[in-house]
C-alpha cells in the first residue's frame, strides 16, 4: 500500500531523521566547502533503491563538453550535535558506506567542520587548543569507544564566555556547536565518456509506532502523504497487535535536491521502494505514479527530473526496529 493523498495519523518518532544525499559538485577553499554547479557534466541516469535497511544509488554521468573535466564531488552526511548522545544512532557515519567508480572501489577524504548559528567555528576551536577529537566528540559524552582528553579549565572558561558551551542541566555543560561531515573525492570526467558511480550503505533511520487510533497530526500528513487505504490497514494491524497497538515502523530520509547541481538536473530518474516483506506498508510524498514491479518492489520513473524537495519514506509493519548505529567519523589523530 502506498500513500498518494494526505490523511492524518498519530505518530511517535524517536528523533529527527537525518538525511543522506545525492552526489553534488563542490570546491574546497580557505573558507571550507563551497557548493557549486557544472554546465559540462550531465547526470544522464540515476537509479535510487530505498528500503528500511539499505540504500543503493547508481549514477551515469556524461561530460558533454569538448574537454576533460575534473571536479570535487561531495556526499554530505547528517549534521549532528556535538553535545550529549546516548548511542551512536543518528551520529557519525553510516555503516558499510562504499564508493565505486566504473566498478572499482574509490577512496575518499572525510572533511568535517564545527558550526554554530550558521558560522564555521572550527578554526576558533582549534585556536583554543581543542583537538579534532575534542571538536568531533565531547570528552564526557561520546557514544563511541573514543578516548578523548578532557578540556582544561582555561579552555572551558573561554568556551563558556564565548557561548561555545551550552548548559545541559545543573553544572553540566556541552558543546553548542554541531558537526558537519562530508565525503569528498576528485573525479575526472573524460569528454564524451559515460562515468558510472555507485554508493551503498545502511541508512540512519528514525523508529516510529502508532497507536490503534490514528488521530490528527498535521506534520505527519504533510510529510508522508498517507491515504485512506494506508490508514485502514494500519488500524487493522494495530488491532491485531493487541492492547499496546504498536506497529513497528521506521522513517528514512534522502536528500534529492543536490542532484540539481548537475547540468539538466537528473535526465532519467528511477526510484525503487523495496519492502522487506509483501505486507510492509510504504507512504511518501512524491511526484509520478508508482507501479508494482514484484510483490516487494514499487517503482516510479521520471524524465528530466529537477527535485523540488527531498525524500522522506515511511515504512510500516517492518520486522524489528530497523535501527542502524553509525560508526565514528575518521578524524585525523
Amino acid at each position: 500500500m502506498i500513500g498518494v493523498r494526505t490523511l492524518a495519523a498519530a505518530l511517535a518518532i524517536a528523533s529527527a531523521v537525518p538525511a543522506m544525499a545525492n552526489d553534488g559538485i563542490a570546491a574546497q577553499s580557505a573558507g571550507g566547502i563551497v557548493f557549486g554547479k557544472t554546465d559540462a557534466v550531465a547526470m544522464k541516469k540515476e537509479v535510487l533503491s530505498v528500503s528500511a535497511g539499505l540504500i543503493k544509488v547508481e549514477y551515469e554521468f556524461l561530460n558533454e563538453s569538448q574537454s576533460d573535466v575534473e571536479e570535487t564531488i561531495f556526499f554530505p552526511l547528517p549534521e549532528y550535535a556535538a553535545g550529549y548522545h546516548g548511542s551512536p544512532t543518528y551520529y557519525g557515519q553510516p555503516q558499510q558506506f562504499t564508493i565505486e567508480v566504473d566498478g572499482k572501489r574509490k577512496p575518499y577524504d572525510t572533511n568535517f567542520v564545527a558550526m554554530l548559528a550558521g558560522k564555521d567555528v572550527t578554526a576558533r576551536l582549534r585556536q583554543l587548543g581543542l583537538t579534532d577529537q575534542q571538536i568531533a566528540y565531547f570528552p564526557s559524552h561520546t557514544p563511541f569507544d573514543q578516548q578523548v582528553a578532557s578540556l582544561s579549565e582555561a579552555q572551558r572558561a573561554i568556551l563558556l564566555k564565548e557561548g561555545l558551551l551550552a548548559q545541559l542541566y545543573d553544572e553540566e555543560w556541552v558543546p553548542a556547536w554541531t558537526v558537519k561531515v562530508s565525503y569528498l573525492w576528485q573525479q575526472t570526467f573524460p569528454a564524451g565518456k559515460v562515468v558510472r558511480v555507485r554508493h551503498q550503505y545502511a541508512p540512519f533511520v528514525a523508529a516510529g509506532s502508532a497507536a490503534t487510533y490514528l488521530g490528527d497530526d498535521k506534520e505527519f500528513e504533510r510529510k508522508y502523504c498517507t491515504d485512506q487505504g494506508f490508514q485502514k490497514t494500519w488500524q487493522r494491524l494495530a488491532a491485531r497487535a493487541g492492547e499496546n497497538g504498536v506497529v513497528n515502523a521506521v522513517a528514512v530520509s534522502y536528500i534529492l535536491t543536490t542532484g540539481n547541481t548537475w547540468k539538466n538536473g537528473i535526465e532519467d530518474f528511477s526510484l525503487n521502494l523495496i519492502k522487506g516483506k509483501p505486507d510492509e506498508l510504504i507512504s511518501l510524498c512524491f511526484p509520478g505514479t508508482f507501479t508494482k514491479v514484484n510483490p516487494t518492489t514499487l517503482q516510479v520513473r521520471l524524465r528530466n527530473f529537477r527535485p523540488q524537495q527531498d525524500l522522506d519514506v515511511y515504512f510500516g509493519n517492518v520486522e524489528g526496529s530497523g535501527m542502524h548505529e553509525g560508526v565514528a567519523p575518521a578524524i585525523r589523530p
